[in-house]
């Protein structure tokens, strides 16, 4: 058997793995600190933009200009009798439709037939009396030749002649008053248009002098519409009518969703209401369904111009330090700043004088995430944006 090691021997026996231990650990965590780091990964690409683009246009833009208005009939009558006597009848039904001409009402017509039947009485009665007279006066002309009556007397009679010519004539006035009184107890209609309520029932005593009338009569076919347009929009219109006979005019109702009608401008009023600053209009519309109504208010859009021009919604335009301008989307879908020069507006739609070219495509909707060269995403196109 073997003697044992002394200590110093196992010391150095045991030493050399717990350096060799030593020297690996520092080895791996040097190689950690010290080892290159993997190569990073590219960069995601920046996410694109979604936008809304409507296509640039060439078209005819019809230029009108937008007003509020109150439909306005033609003719307005009131009823009302121009004798006194009682009501007979009423020959219309309220709301009906009724021409001119027509029986409205009927007053009794007995005492002015009396009263025509005295007038001609007293008027026969003169004119027998002045036959008689020249039937004389012609006896004193061929008397006073043969010197059988005076001067004087025949003077006499020829002023007796002329008395009964000029009762005459009073008598045939007061026949022709008579008749005329007996016409007004038949209420006849002075234009066509549609009868409102009455306001007099059949038996009452009606009188010339009454302030409330039997009914009333409103022209509605045609109609006209009264409206209003700020000074500043008068050249406009004054030069549309210098050059177009009869200005187009379309009536739509309060929420500008249902077309009522299409008129003409007939007239304008002669001076502007310096309290507002507007001048007023009328426009004439044939009304033939009567879908406009009286007193009724209606939005109102008169066509000024018509012109064939780049047409872009006005939802592209924008306005900032640099001017007008719009963005255009390039065929690489990226954004580009265009500066614009704009015409004339028709509702949703500006007409482009400078910028622009037909077929191009700019941002309606999704601008403000926008800058010059950005990657854009068309998510939709609206056609209907672009008015083709």
């Amino acid at each position: 058997m073997s003697a044992p090691l002394p200590p110093s021997s196992r010391t150095r026996r045991l030493f050399k793995p717990l350096l060799l231990l030593a020297v690996l650990a520092v080895a791996a965590i040097a190689w950690r600190v010290f080892a290159p780091a993997p190569a990073d990964k590219a960069a995601p690409a920046a996410a694109a933009t979604p936008v809304r683009v409507a296509t640039v246009a060439r078209e005819d833009l019809v230029v009108r200009l937008k007003a509020l208005g109150t439909v306005t009939p033609l003719h307005t009558v009131s009823l009302r009798s121009r004798v006194e006597g009682e009501l007979l009848r009423l020959a219309f039904r309220e709301g009906q439709h009724v021409n001119a001409g027509d029986l409205i009402a009927e007053i009794d017509p007995r005492p002015y037939q009396v009263q025509l039947a005295r007038a001609l009485g007293t008027q026969q009665q003169n004119l027998a009396e002045l036959d008689n007279a020249q039937t004389q006066l012609r006896r004193f002309v061929e008397l006073q030749s043969k010197h059988f009556v005076s001067a004087q007397e025949l003077s006499d009679q020829q002023s007796r002649v002329r008395q009964l010519q000029g009762r005459r004539q009073t008598d045939q006035a007061a026949v022709d008053e008579a008749r005329l009184q007996l016409q007004y107890t038949r209420i006849t209609a002075p234009v066509a248009g549609r009868m409102g309520l009455r306001n007099v029932d059949v038996g009452n005593l009606v009188r010339s002098g009454d302030t409330e009338p039997l009914a009333t009569i409103t022209q509605t076919m045609p109609i006209s519409v009264l409206f209003t347009v700020p000074e500043p929009d008068l050249p406009a219109v004054v030069a549309a009518v210098r050059t177009t006979p009869q200005l187009t005019v379309e009536a739509w109702d309060r929420e500008e969703r249902q077309a009522l009608g299409d008129g003409v401008l007939s007239s304008l009023d002669n001076r502007i209401d310096t309290a507002t600053g507007t001048l007023k209009l009328r426009a004439q519309f044939a009304n033939a369904d009567e879908t406009l109504f009286p007193n009724q208010f209606v939005n109102i859009r008169l066509q000024v111009s018509s012109s064939d021009a780049v047409v872009i919604p006005n939802a592209a335009v924008q306005f900032g330090s640099k001017g007008t301008y719009v963005y255009v989307i390039a065929a690489d879908d990226t954004s580009h700043l265009r500066n614009v020069v704009l015409g004339p507006a028709d509702g949703e739609r500006v007409s482009v004088r400078e910028g622009l070219r037909a077929g191009e495509r700019v941002v309606v909707e999704g601008i403000d995430g926008l800058r010059e060269g950005a990657k854009v995403e068309v998510v939709a196109q609206d056609p209907a944006r672009t008015g083709a």
